[in-house]
């Protein structure tokens, strides 16, 4: 393994990250590991000696992003290597179609990173990464995992060996930061390709993250985004005398009690495993945010039984109500798939039927298409992509109508907003900006933001309680009530 005191031998790498925020946690983990073989991070690919792209892999438009962001990485001269989801996925086949890529690199390589861009800038040949189901990698049962994952490639679990450094180096200065607790998957969604290149779920242990968090607190990080392909599985390998399938329950409030931490807010849960002492933790906790990112992908039954999933709309709401019932500000969000084979007009009418009734604060409405090596791409009762498209427009804008509506209810209710922009006049003067930032109820990127009205002077980083006033779609009108909450205080959920 390299030393993390290595010295810069003046050869520069740029990374560029496409896809979800575990993918922005595997970049920097694969920035600490090129900045300990002594490779100079830099962002501009211009003048780099190798472009390193993390691709993503998981739906078509992905696939397509990503692949012209290597093309267009190989115009600025640099050689260019792919790794991530896709790489991961596709591997030799990706750089057989794709000769621009001087290298396709799958999980496996990261240990070895710097060594390969060296043997990538020398013009050696590199062999490209053959894929295989990696769910093959580790044990069946879970609670074997934990000690054959040490001999296997899982991104964002390589801390052995390191000692209290830290295999990470930030690749913005943003207050916010993902903070990976899982990786893979053991569900067998009939959609959905992840599991196969991800592998198996394998959890983190608890005092390594909450050794992460605090080294991201000293980096001036006032959010902690915890990710997952499942967080609700968390701990299920650990056994029960390390706390089983509640290792959630007991993290969240340490990682929450973390010196210089505001807010921790969690990603990607299971409606058919969140258990109702994960929601009371959730929802009561000081410090972790109200904010529920279920993973519902559609409320027929008969579409989820096909999609080989669990619930239904009374379900789900029952759900809700549960959450709401601790805290009637919650934020919930999720995701719904239409078009998927064999969804009737009926399907459709009951998952307008749960959006309608569950008032959720976000949702993004997805068109189905096949997979490769997915179950539904078998499936019969395929619709055409005239009907699919019609169905994700009748979606999308109920949903537009529906999470404005739900923004205007938020009028009149106070709100802890971390600011992330600080606005201000453009060079020439011509247009000035209002400071933005997110409210417990908004995640990165996908949820909306706040607008702070006469807010006077703030900073990135500070955390500022505000009455909501107005909305924009999505987006909430907000004017600050008191002075910037202080590092470490507790922020409302």
């Amino acid at each position: 393994m390299p030393s993390p005191t290595t010295e810069s031998s003046g050869r520069k790498v740029s990374l560029l990250t496409l896809g979800c925020a575990r993918n922005e946690v595997d970049s920097e983990e694969l920035a600490g590991r090129l900045a300990a073989d002594g490779w100079e991070l830099t962002d501009e690919a211009e003048g780099s000696d190798v472009v390193v792209v993390n691709t993503c892999g998981f739906v078509e438009s992905a696939k397509k992003d990503s692949v012209d962001t290597l093309l267009a990485a190989s115009d600025t001269g640099a050689k260019v290597v792919a790794v991530g989801c896709m790489a991961e996925r596709y591997g030799d086949e990706l750089a057989r179609n794709l000769p621009e890529a001087d290298a396709v690199l799958g999980f496996d390589h990261y240990a070895a990173l710097g060594e390969r861009l060296d043997d990538v800038v020398a013009g050696r040949s590199v062999a490209s990464h053959t894929p295989t189901d990696r769910r093959t990698l580790l044990p069946i049962s879970p609670v074997q995992r934990p000690a054959a994952a040490e001999d296997v490639a899982v991104p964002g679990h390589a801390q052995a060996g390191w000692g209290p450094r830290v295999l990470r180096t930030r690749l913005d200065d943003a207050p916010v930061a993902a903070l990976k607790i899982a990786s893979g998957c053991d569900r067998r969604c009939s959609f959905c390709a992840i599991p196969s290149f991800r592998g198996s779920f394998v959890s983190r242990r608890p005092d390594e993250i909450v050794a992460e968090a605090a080294w991201l607190a000293g980096q001036g990080v006032r959010e902690l985004f915890l990710v997952s392909e499942n967080s609700t599985s968390y701990g299920k390998d650990f056994g029960r005398e390390q706390g089983g399938g509640r290792a959630l329950e007991a993290l969240l409030p340490r990682l929450a009690d973390v010196e210089g931490i505001d807010r921790v807010r969690v990603s990607y849960l299971q409606p058919a495993e969140t258990r109702p002492q994960l929601v009371k933790v959730i929802a009561t906790t000081p410090g972790v945010a109200s904010y529920f990112d279920m993973s519902f992908q559609h409320s027929s039954e008969p579409v989820l039984r096909r999609m080989r999933r669990f619930g239904s709309t009374e379900s789900f709401l029952a759900l809700i109500e549960q959450i709401r019932e601790y805290t009637p500000d919650a934020g919930i969000r999720s995701n719904v798939i239409v078009g998927f084979p064999g969804e009737t007009e009926q399907d459709v009418d009951e998952l307008e039927r749960f959006l309608v009734a569950a008032r959720l604060d976000a949702v993004g409405v997805f068109g189905y298409s096949d997979e490769d090596g997915t179950e539904a791409e078998g499936y019969d009762g395929k619709l055409p992509d005239e009907v699919v498209t019609a169905r994700v427009a009748r979606m999308s804008a109920l949903v537009e109508e529906l999470t404005t509506q739900r923004a205007e209810e938020r009028i009149g209710e106070f709100v802890e907003v971390l600011v992330e922009s600080e606005g201000g006049v453009d060079a020439d003067e011509s247009d000035h900006s209002e400071p933005t930032g997110r409210a417990a109820h908004q995640a990165p990127e996908v949820d909306g933001e706040c607008v702070l009205v006469d807010a006077g002077k703030v900073s990135v980083g500070e955390v500022v309680r505000c009455e909501v006033v107005d909305s924009e779609g999505v987006d909430l009108i907000v004017r600050p009530v008191e002075h910037p909450v202080g590092p470490g205080a507790d922020a409302d959920r």
